[in-house]
């Protein structure tokens, strides 16, 4: 006699990516509610280019952090990276259009060697890379302290451009950072590293034992982290007119693992991507801007976002578990009696 097992169907789930957009979509229409009832608009051209323009920053450096977080690493120093990267440029720059390409192949190597540099101490000497992209912030902090006690450089009102420039209501600087995000996808679903930087942050060393050179993926991984910092650098420059020392102060680094976070990619790596992060962003930046619309407290707000990042990052643990609860042992179709 045969008996056949009968195996419910697997129910289907909404991805993380997924998930995070509707929950975008759900905080602009509650933002435009609790908005309106305050006798305001959510959607006014005002409020739209403040939440875009909010994007454009912290934009940059999460998508570089969604790198080495995939990598089961992290940037601390991306925020003294932007700060050095703004003076690197306004000074280069020194009111000259000129200069403007120069400055910009700078900040790029610059960013990209100090990125290097914090791979190396990952992957050569060991050491935790909240450790070591710490201790690298600190040094860049000391070295802005005692060589910069203000303000310095000039940058040409081209370039300014980039940071005030609109095409209708979207800032030219978040078309960049969209396309910086798009490269960025591009990048981890369609090359090599990409998927490497995957396979590193699941489990490093079965990547080492596939042959994956995992050493040289933290590193790519780090150095395009801090270039994504150094385009933020570029970004601030342009909105300031000159180089910012006191940038780092903004704490911009939490921000961009808060946008990453919130946007579905694990911290202990190897799941995620860039495309949630940009909904993370967002979602901080609609936050953001219906907190200053409604005029609520510093304190409340920060009460909030960090209430909805504990709250998002709880569901997603919480998915997990039941994805992995639902896992079944062993998939056997009949067994014969």
């Amino acid at each position: 006699m045969t008996l056949l097992s009968t195996r419910s169907a697997p129910k289907r789930t909404l991805s993380t990516t997924a998930l995070i957009y509707i929950a975008l979509a759900g905080v602009l229409v509650l933002g435009a509610v609790a908005v309106a009832i305050d006798g305001g608009n959510l959607f006014a051209t005002a409020n739209l280019v403040d939440m875009l323009t909010r994007t454009s920053l912290t934009g940059f450096l999460a998508i570089g952090m969604t790198l080495v977080i995939l990598c089961r690493s992290l940037d601390l120093s991306v925020g003294y990276v932007a700060a050095l990267s703004s003076l690197v440029a306004a000074t280069t720059m020194d009111g000259q259009v000129a200069n403007i390409p120069t400055a910009i192949a700078l900040v790029l190597l610059v960013s990209g060697l100090i990125g290097a540099a914090n791979g190396a101490f990952v992957t050569l000497l060991g050491v935790n890379p909240f450790i070591a992209t710490l201790g690298t912030g600190l040094i860049l902090k000391g070295y802005l302290d005692t060589q910069y006690k203000g303000p310095a450089g000039d940058v040409p009102a081209v370039f300014q451009q980039f940071g005030y420039t609109r095409v209708a209501f979207i800032p030219v600087s978040t078309l960049v950072m969209l396309a910086v995000a798009a490269a960025a996808i591009w990048f981890l679903r369609s090359t090599r590293t990409g998927h490497h930087m995957y396979a590193v942050g699941g489990e490093i060393d079965v990547a080492r034992m596939s042959g994956i050179r995992t050493k040289r993926v933290l590193v790519a991984a780090h150095v395009l982290c801090a270039m994504c910092a150094g385009v933020a650098g570029l970004l601030l420059a342009a909105r300031f007119g000159t180089g910012s020392a006191e940038a780092y102060t903004n704490l911009y680094e939490l921000d961009a693992i808060a946008a990453v976070v919130l946007g579905g990619t694990l911290l202990l790596g190897g799941r995620g991507g860039v495309a949630g992060t940009v909904a993370g962003v967002a979602i901080l930046a609609v936050l953001d801007t219906v907190f200053n619309v409604m005029q609520i407290d510093p304190f409340a707000k920060d009460v909030l976002r960090g209430a909805v990042i504990i709250t998002a990052v709880a569901i997603y643990a919480r998915r997990q578990l039941d994805r992995t609860a639902r896992r079944p042992r062993f998939a056997l179709e009949g067994r014969l009696r």
